[in-house]
């Protein structure tokens, strides 16, 4: 029996127990973030069909490569936020993938909820 596991598996435990709790609609969907140590991408996601409906990424937005990844996911929360607002989506339901509610993840919610989502 293997006693330590690896990041990624115990952040996928995580992220299982976050998905068997929320689940997005096509009025209300679920705003998924994927951080990894390049980037970050952000998706609203419809469960109900399996589709994505809106996705931005970090390499969409113009930044020096000085700016502080925080800044940058804050930009990409308001980014994600008005590709909503124009396929009609004000609400969205909160998935952070297993990540803590924290720094990256964090700054992209709070640039989302500024940019007019509301979760």
């Amino acid at each position: 029996m293997i006693k330590n596991k690896g990041k990624n598996q115990k952040r996928a435990v995580r992220q299982k127990k976050v998905r068997a709790k929320i689940k997005g609609t096509k009025d209300c969907p679920r705003l998924n973030v994927f951080r990894s140590n390049r980037g970050m991408y952000a998706q609203l996601i419809d469960d109900d069909k399996s589709t994505t409906i809106v996705s931005a990424n970090v390499k969409e937005i113009k930044v020096s490569k000085k700016t502080p990844k925080k800044d940058v996911s804050f930009e990409l929360g308001k980014l994600i936020a008005a590709k909503a607002l124009e396929k009609k989506i004000t609400k969205a339901v909160f998935d952070r993938g297993g990540y803590k509610y924290h720094g990256r993840v964090k700054s992209l919610a709070d640039g989302a909820r500024e940019g007019g989502l509301n979760f």
